[in-house]
């Protein structure tokens, strides 16, 4: 029987098992910042090709491009980052500790949720109406009503709330004057932007299409919490559509829905899932929602899907004096070519650290199997077969008389298909129950039988079954399961 999901105890796992670790552990680490381990690389991998093959592959009006992380400084004044992108922060001036003012009413709110859930809302609701108006007195008034403290100090002694940039800025070369500050990209979309048009006339690409890319991105997030939630270095999976003016609302509905069917296909339950329509719109936007997944700490943004208008190609085009255009030949009602236009965008954009969290949220499930004969439990990750870092665990029954030979040739016949472990060590229990914590699916035991007929136990890691299967069987049997 799977019991009530913390999210602790899933951080405590992840680093147990080689998932995530903190990053510069031996130095004590560093705040937010985090290195995936052996199992959360190759997890990591898994959900980026299954986003790369379910974007660029399966539409032929879709490609993926690389670009740098360093641009012309310029792009951000254009992006509109430079003079938007910050965020309402507040300081205590008794612990001198600075909170995102979001962040610190949320968190008020959800212990709040514990005794009166209709009091909480109201004040997430009070939050979201003066954050849609830019209401900075009546935000700090909603914190001292409701004597909202700080960690550290306990008190409610605050500042006003005012604004901070979130970028990361650097120097360019050897002179560190102000006309070298270039910055640490905050988001990947920019890069496909300003390549709208090389990708465009090289590619020979006709409206509506499409340009992906994965790639690194960076915030100066003043109170980075929750895991790999909320980092200052994660991972982009971004889409930028681009789309005749007047069909973006048509286009946004289409990609709300696919995207939404990628998740589904993730394994996950659909009411473990919402839509979430965006109160204060972005600057850019006409049209904004989340896609929310139910974490252990409640329903938080996995994906975003954005009716971008046509505000970056245009302010591309002002800032550059380069014409980010497209004529376009097809015609309209009236018989005549739509001519020259700077198309609009439908942005989908998933963070893969948080996707990442997400399938281990799901996964991971604390299972009793006691008896009356026994006490008994393990831990389980219950990854879909094609998301499972390891696929198939080889475990000959012991090292000697000729049963690591067999295994290992099984391993070598299987991993030019998928990932294979093998492993010697510890009592096969011991072996089947680490390959549960790891996620691993299937594992295979060799055995003395084998030798005899060329049968081994295959055991599924859902339901712990165990069948005996002809070793020839074993790679199509698992091949069947990734599909």
């Amino acid at each position: 029987m799977a019991t009530q999901k913390n999210f602790q105890d899933i951080i405590s796992h992840c680093k147990e098992y080689g998932f995530i670790f903190p990053s510069s552990e031996i130095y004590d680490g560093l705040s937010a910042v985090y290195d995936y381990g052996q199992w959360g690389s190759e997890l990591k991998k898994n959900i980026r090709e299954s986003w790369w093959r379910s974007m660029v592959y399966l539409h032929e009006n879709i490609v993926g491009i690389d670009s740098a992380i360093f641009m012309h400084p310029t792009t951000w004044k254009a992006s509109g980052h430079i003079d938007n992108f910050s965020d309402p922060m507040i300081d205590n001036k008794d612990s001198k500790k600075r909170y995102r003012v979001d962040h610190l009413i949320e968190g008020f709110a959800e212990q709040l949720a514990t005794t009166d859930q209709a009091a909480a809302d109201a004040v997430l609701a009070s939050m979201d109406q003066l954050l849609a108006a830019d209401d900075f007195a009546g935000l700090k008034n909603l914190i001292e009503t409701h004597q909202m403290k700080c960690a550290v100090s306990n008190t409610c002694n605050w500042t006003e709330v005012r604004q901070f940039n979130l970028m990361f800025s650097t120097q360019l070369g050897s002179v560190a004057d102000e006309s070298d500050t270039i910055y640490l990209r905050p988001e990947t979309a920019q890069g496909i932007f300003v390549n709208f048009l090389n990708v465009q006339k090289t590619g020979r690409m006709k409206i509506p299409f499409g340009i992906a890319q994965v790639g690194k991105a960076f915030r100066n997030e003043i109170v980075a919490r929750q895991f790999v939630f909320r980092m200052r270095e994660f991972e982009q999976m971004e889409m930028q559509f681009f789309v005749r003016p007047g069909t973006q609302k048509q286009w946004y509905e289409y990609w709300k829905e696919a995207r939404m069917k990628w998740h589904l296909e993730l394994g996950i339950p659909a009411d473990q899932y919402r839509f979430h329509d965006h109160v204060k719109l972005a600057h850019y936007a006409d049209a904004a929602c989340d896609i929310e997944y139910n974490f252990p700490i409640g329903f938080k943004e996995v994906e975003g899907i954005h009716s971008r208008t046509d505000f970056d190609l245009k302010s591309h085009q002002e800032h550059s004096k380069k014409k980010m255009q497209y004529f376009d030949n097809d015609l309209d009602e009236n018989g005549k070519p739509f001519g020259n236009y700077i198309p609009y965008v439908v942005e989908t954009s998933i963070g893969l650290d948080r996707a990442i969290l997400m399938v281990i949220s799901e996964a991971y499930t604390e299972e009793d199997l006691s008896t009356e004969e026994k006490q008994d439990s393990r831990v389980v990750l219950k990854f879909p077969p094609k998301l499972a870092p390891i696929k198939l665990a080889v475990l000959p029954l012991m090292k000697k008389d000729g049963l690591a030979e067999i295994a290992r040739e099984l391993v070598a016949d299987c991993r030019q298909q998928f990932y294979c472990f093998y492993e010697e060590k510890d009592s096969i229990g011991k072996r089947y129950r680490r390959m549960d914590a790891l996620g691993t699916p299937f594992c295979v035991t060799i055995d003395h039988q084998t030798k005899e007929d060329g049968t081994v136990t295959i055991r599924h890691r859902d339901s712990m079954e165990q069948e005996r299967i002809p070793m020839s069987e074993v790679k199509n049997l698992v091949m069947n399961a990734l599909k």
